[in-house]
């Protein structure tokens, strides 16, 4: 199962989940309200909303009350919202999306030489491929 794409909202409310989980909707609600002003029926009806989804799993604790976790890893999400982000921006394309935050961005000579390192990788990659 592919993650699914989520918004800006969502992601914030999963951000929070992956640094803890499970966790209640009130106890998430709780975490996000001074950075986000959410209410408690804000943050159930998004946590609903991911569960529709597939972005998150609920279940009862013991209690009976319903937690809530991630239903993949944070590096899934971001390689799927990488790749939307690639197809719906870029058509796909790599190299227009590097040249543009090459060219905007502030790197440091460390980021450059990760950069070229991982770069470098890549091609030989694509080589071996092709022998």
């Amino acid at each position: 199962m592919n993650a699914p794409s989520i918004s800006e909202a969502e992601w914030t409310l999963m951000e929070a989940l992956w640094e803890r989980a499970p966790q209640t909707a009130s106890e998430v609600a709780k975490v996000l309200q001074p950075s986000t002003g959410w209410a408690v029926n804000t943050v159930r009806t998004m946590l609903s909303r991911l569960v529709e989804k597939g972005a998150i799993l609920s279940g009862e604790n013991e209690a009976g009350v319903r937690e809530f976790s991630p239903a993949f890893a944070r590096y899934a999400m971001v390689r799927a919202e990488s790749e939307s982000f690639l197809k719906r921006v870029f058509q796909g394309a790599a190299q227009p999306l590097l040249v543009h935050f090459a060219k905007r961005s502030n790197l440091s000579a460390e980021e450059i030489d990760q950069l070229k390192q991982l770069l470098d990788e890549s091609v030989k990659k694509n080589l071996r491929r092709k022998s």
